[in-house]
C-alpha cells in the first residue's frame, strides 16, 4: 500500500490541532489532520455550555500554571486574546462578555467549529475522522505514521491529543506515550478544574445542602478564587471550587468563606440588639441561603435566641461562616475534569515554537502540554496561542 505524503500532520481535531493546520496551511504547507473520533473540535462543541468560552479579555501568563511559568509567555504574545476576538469579529460571529472577562458566542459553539473547519477548507487542509494511529516512527527527516486505513508520511508532526479530561470524549494517554517514544520527559498528570469529593459527616452535610449556591472565598493556602459555590451530592463544585482545585494537593485543607463582602460578626451582634428574641438561623437567613443557614446553626449553638448568645459565641459562629476549613477526600477525577494538569515537560520544548528540541520536527501543542489555564477561556487560548505558533514553524 502507497503511503500518503504531506508536509504536516496534524494529530487531533481539537482547538489546537485545527488552529495549527489552518497557520501551517496558510504558508502553503500540504497539511492532513488525523483523529480517532468520528466529528472534529467535540470539545469546544460542549464548551461553556454550548456556547464556548473562547478566550477571556484579561489573559496574563500568571493565569497559567505549569512547573515552568514562564514558559506560556511567548505563545501568548506571539498570538494574543485581541487577535483571536478580531478573527471572531472578522467571521461576524456574535458574542458577549460574562463575569471575570470571559467571551461566549450569543449563538452556539458550532460557529467556532464552523469558522475554523471553512479555514481549513480554505487553506486545503486534508481531515481524516474515524482515523487510529497505530504507529509513529521517524527515520531521517521524516516521520512515519501507520494509521488503520494506511500508512502516511511527513516532514513536521503536530501532536494536537489533549490530556486524558473527560475520558467518555475519547482522551487517551496518546501524546504522553509518543513523547515518551521520543524521549520527552513528563510531569506528571492529575485533573484540574474539577469539583472537590468529601467524606463522612462533610459528605452528609453536603449532601443535604445539594443545589445551594453562594457567593464566596476559596482559599488553597496558595491562591485564593472570589467566584460561586455550589454545594453537591458528592461535595463542592461551582466555579471557585473548580479554580481552586488546580492549585490543592491531596491532603490539604481549604478555607472558605460562604458570605463574601459581609462583615458577619457585625450582622450577628446587630441582629441580638435588634431583634434578641430571634433565633439563630432566623439572622443567619439575613445573608445565606435558609438550608445552609440551618446547618451552621444547627453545627454551632443550635436554635438559640440570639439574647442567649455571648460574644465568644458570636464570633464562633462568624468563624464558621467566613474561615470555614474543611479537608477534601479527593475530587471527581478525569470523568468531570475539565483540563489535566502536568503534562509533556516544557523544559523538552522550545517556547518560541513549541518544538521538541531533540527532535527536530515535532511539536507538542495544546492540554498535552504541561501549561493550564485557569477556568474562563484560558485554555482555549493557549490551544490558539500554541497552535498558531507551531503551525507558523511546522
Amino acid at each position: 500500500m502507497s503511503s500518503e505524503n504531506y508536509d504536516v500532520i496534524v494529530l487531533g481535531a481539537g482547538a489546537a490541532g485545527l488552529f495549527s493546520a489552518i497557520e501551517a496551511g496558510k504558508r502553503g504547507r500540504s497539511v492532513c489532520v488525523i483523529d480517532h473520533s468520528k466529528k472534529p473540535a467535540e470539545k469546544i462543541r460542549i464548551s461553556g455550555g454550548g456556547r464556548c468560552n473562547f478566550t477571556n479579555v484579561n489573559v496574563h501568563p500568571s493565569r497559567f500554571i505549569s512547573q515552568n511559568p514562564h514558559f506560556c509567555k511567548s505563545a501568548l504574545k506571539q498570538y494574543t486574546q485581541h487577535d483571536f476576538i478580531a478573527r471572531v469579529e472578522e467571521r461576524g460571529i456574535e458574542y458577549h462578555e460574562k463575569t471575570l472577562g470571559q467571551l461566549f458566542c450569543d449563538k452556539s459553539a458550532k460557529e467556532i467549529i464552523d469558522m475554523l473547519l471553512d479555514d481549513c477548507e480554505t487553506n486545503k487542509v486534508d481531515i481524516k475522522l474515524n482515523t487510529q494511529v497505530l504507529d509513529v516512527s521517524k527515520r531521517d527527516t521524516e516521520f512515519y505514521i501507520k494509521t488503520n486505513s494506511g500508512g502516511m508520511h511527513c516532514e513536521s508532526l503536530i501532536v494536537a491529543t489533549g490530556g486524558l479530561s473527560i475520558p467518555k470524549m475519547g482522551a487517551t494517554p496518546f501524546a504522553y506515550e509518543l513523547a515518551k517514544q521520543f524521549g520527552l520527559k513528563i510531569i506528571d498528570p492529575r485533573p484540574g478544574l474539577v469539583p472537590f469529593t468529601f467524606g463522612g459527616e462533610l459528605l452528609e452535610q453536603m449532601s443535604e445542602l445539594s443545589g445551594v449556591s453562594v457567593n464566596s472565598r476559596m482559599d488553597t493556602g496558595q491562591v485564593a478564587f472570589e467566584e460561586a459555590l455550589l454545594f453537591t451530592h458528592r461535595g463542592l463544585s461551582g466555579p471557585v471550587s473548580l479554580q481552586a482545585s488546580s492549585y490543592w494537593q491531596l491532603g490539604n485543607e481549604i478555607e472558605v468563606d460562604l458570605a463574601l463582602g459581609v462583615d458577619v460578626l457585625e450582622l450577628l451582634k446587630e441582629g441580638r440588639k435588634s431583634a434578641p428574641k430571634r433565633q439563630l438561623s432566623s439572622i443567619l437567613e439575613g445573608f445565606l441561603p435558609s438550608r445552609l443557614a440551618q446547618m451552621i446553626a444547627d453545627q454551632t449553638f443550635g436554635e438559640v435566641r440570639m439574647a442567649d448568645l455571648s460574644n465568644a459565641k458570636l464570633e464562633d459562629i462568624a468563624k464558621r461562616v467566613s474561615n470555614w476549613r474543611l479537608k477534601p477526600v479527593g475530587t471527581e477525577g478525569y470523568r468531570t475534569a475539565e483540563v489535566t494538569i502536568g503534562g509533556i515537560d516544557t523544559n523538552d520544548l522550545s517556547s518560541k515554537t513549541m518544538e521538541a528540541k531533540e527532535v527536530p520536527g515535532l511539536f507538542f501543542i495544546g492540554e498535552a502540554v504541561d501549561v493550564t489555564g485557569w477556568l474562563g477561556g484560558y485554555n482555549f487560548q493557549w490551544a490558539w496561542s500554541s497552535g498558531y505558533v507551531a503551525g507558523l514553524n511546522a
